[in-house]
């Protein structure tokens, strides 16, 4: 007689807690209630498709109905019960799919049930798998029992959406949040299983497929069947992407090498490469944007264990990663972002993802020019900080030796040495120059006072002090005519408005010109009388202002019969 094929979800399910994949949190917690005998009347097993709720329910139904458990709190797999529950025929565990039993009527029976007691074994266990799909009325029938069951019964619910369950039921269970089973475990896991079928396979599949997975072992067992069948026992990689659909990581370093070198044309024909073989576009933003994610891990021996890909592309990653640079990647990641979220507003798709490619192509370019005008400024700083540390220490070895000179041009050396006097004599000379010095580097500072130059003058003051405070008063003060009487400075504005803007900065800027002309001044603002014009305010003195200028107006108003 032939064997039945058994699905390797079925086949390798677990047997104890110790064979559950990652979820080591929950079966210790579970394990050890078992061991000291603090058993709960229900749980609540929350969390995604395909990661051990089911199963832990039934292992820990199997455990507590054990005759002989062990110290570690497993199942011994020897005593009645349990090879009673290995050949599916214990009548402690009742399973119950709430997605077609959801009424009142149906919650009724369970009640009703659970007043037996178990024939074989210390509890009757009832698994409500799906429990969210109970309806509002089962849920209320069913609020007692739960809170109060008979010492017998343990309930075990499973939901994958933990928010559909009302806080009534919640507040009466011990809650267990599973969790998505991480690549590496699903690969592992894998790997065992296909090295007990004899299945030979390359690391860079298992990869794929844990991926494609998405954090449920169960979807990635029945993967792993459906690819054995088409593959006829030998996993490639080749293979098991023409299979899934899943773009090949070549495709991703191709363009990467083409972005670096800014071949727009390569990689808009790579890209309609892509798109003939039936890829989503959007789905290739998203999976060019997890390639430049692995760029950035890959960067750094601590991150490098977040990059979930087999062995050979790992390789692959850091042998690219010395030709990209973090702002490359940084700013590349921003644009793929600002890309995809635009995507579904995009008339034009193609254009769209074509329009992001190009722009990746360009960032090699801008980020050497940015590169380059960083570094020429830096030596331009590097250089006016090197011109100004020479002309202080110049400065300074002049003073030195100037200061050297004064002191010993007077003073003879002989064997015994200079005198008293002498050296008394020669200080007070120094005293008696050092006020000369002074004078002469005052004088160099002087300019001489004329018209131009207290013009020009008010010009580097306005420039000085008023550019950022005030730009009015800076345009007025670049075009005033100063007039010079004597030592008085007078500077004619066209209003009494201005006259007093003035006079608020005329100490700042007296002292501004006395440092300049090092000399004292009088100050005096007067408002220019003849260039003060009355401006036409009412309709009646703003029309005949116009007649005045064109006296054809008056004879147009006439022929309209106009007003005022």
């Amino acid at each position: 007689m032939e064997k039945k094929f058994v699905v390797s979800a079925r086949k390798y399910r677990p047997q104890k807690f110790s064979e559950v994949v990652g979820q080591e949190a929950i079966t210790i917690t579970l394990r050890n209630a078992i061991k000291n005998g603090k058993l709960a009347h229900a749980y609540l097993f929350a969390g995604p498709r395909g990661v051990g709720k089911t199963t832990c329910a039934r292992i820990f139904a199997k455990t507590i109905n054990c005759n002989n458990p062990t110290p570690q709190g497993e199942a011994c797999n020897n005593c009645q019960s349990c090879q009673i529950f290995n050949q599916g025929r214990s009548f402690n565990i009742h399973e119950l799919d709430a997605a077609s039993n959801n009424s009142v009527e149906d919650i009724r029976k369970l009640i009703e049930q659970v007043r037996i007691p178990p024939q074989i074994g210390k509890y009757n266990v009832y698994i409500i798998d799906e429990v969210h799909m109970l309806s509002q009325a089962a849920f209320n029938a069913f609020l007692k029992t739960l809170e109060e069951p008979p010492e017998h019964a343990i309930f075990i619910m499973a939901t994958t959406e933990k928010h559909k369950i009302l806080p009534t039921i919640l507040s009466r269970c011990q809650v267990f949040d599973f969790k998505r089973i991480k690549v590496l475990d699903i690969v592992k896991y894998i790997k065992k299983v296909a090295l007990s079928e004899n299945i030979e396979l390359e690391d860079d599949a298992l990869s794929i497929i844990a991926q494609k997975a998405d954090g449920a072992l169960r979807d990635a067992l029945s993967i792993f069947d459906q690819l054995v069948s088409f593959t006829d026992g030998k996993l490639t990689y080749k293979d098991v992407i023409k299979h899934l659909n899943v773009l090949d990581y070549d495709y991703y370093f191709k363009l990467s090498k083409e972005f670096l070198e800014g071949n727009v044309h390569n990689i808009l024909l790579i890209f309609d490469e892509i798109l003939q073989k039936g890829f989503d576009a959007q789905h290739f933003l998203s999976a060019l944007a997890e390639h430049f994610r692995n760029l950035l891990v890959a960067r750094n021996k601590q991150t490098i264990k977040l990059l979930e890909v087999g062995e050979n592309i790992k390789q692959s990653y850091l042998e690219l990663v010395k030709l990209t640079s973090i702002r490359f990647i940084l700013k590349a990641l921003d644009i793929i972002n600002y890309f995809d979220i635009n995507y579904k507003t995009a008339q034009n798709k193609k254009l769209h993802v074509e329009l992001c490619l190009i722009k990746l192509a360009e960032l090699t370019q801008k980020i050497y020019e940015q590169e380059a005008i960083e570094v020429k400024n830096k030596s331009e700083n590097q250089k006016i900080t090197h011109t100004k540390t020479s002309n202080i220490q110049k400065q300074s070895d002049k003073i030195k030796q100037k200061s050297n000179t004064n002191f010993y041009k007077n003073i003879n050396l002989s064997d015994t040495g200079p005198s008293l006097n002498e050296i008394i004599g020669n200080k007070e000379q120094l005293k008696e120059k050092k006020p000369q010095n002074k004078k002469k580097q005052v004088s160099i500072e002087n300019i001489q006072f004329t018209k131009q130059a207290l013009k020009q003058s008010l010009e580097d003051f306005a420039n000085q002090y008023l550019k950022q405070q005030s730009e009015r008063l800076y345009y007025i003060m670049l075009k005033l005519i100063p007039e010079i009487d004597r030592n008085t400075i007078v500077l004619n504005v066209k209003n009494s408005s201005l006259k007093n803007d003035f006079e608020k900065i005329s100490s700042k800027l007296l002292n501004f010109l006395k440092q300049r002309f090092n000399r004292d001044f009088n100050f005096v603002i007067k408002v220019n009388t003849n260039t003060q014009t009355h401006k036409p305010i009412l309709n009646e003195e703003k029309y005949k202002y116009l007649v005045n200028k064109n006296p054809k107006l008056e004879e147009l108003t006439k022929r309209l019969g106009l007003r005022f």
